[in-house]
């Protein structure tokens, strides 16, 4: 049986966005608030889940998180809200 993998986008506590992947989204964003997430988020904790969205396959999670990574500030404001 495969997992759901998700595509998630947090904001950091300096008000600035990261858009990863996971197959376990409650521990990973534990990872993140802890300081064991990505490099990027390190410094930037609390982070707070704002956006995910379901894939069944980790390519497809993959390739939405390329195309949200290449969107604006204010389209992924509006891709949240």
């Amino acid at each position: 049986m495969s997992k759901s993998w998700f595509v998630y986008i947090l904001q950091c506590a300096d008000g600035t966005y990261y858009t990863g992947i996971s197959n376990d989204l409650a521990h990973r964003l534990q990872a993140h608030n802890a300081g064991k997430g990505a490099a990027y988020t390190r410094g930037r904790v609390p982070v707070i889940l704002k956006y995910q969205e379901k894939f069944n396959t980790h390519s497809e999670a993959a390739q939405r998180e390329y195309v949200i990574k290449q969107l604006t500030r204010s389209q992924k404001e509006a891709l949240i809200s």
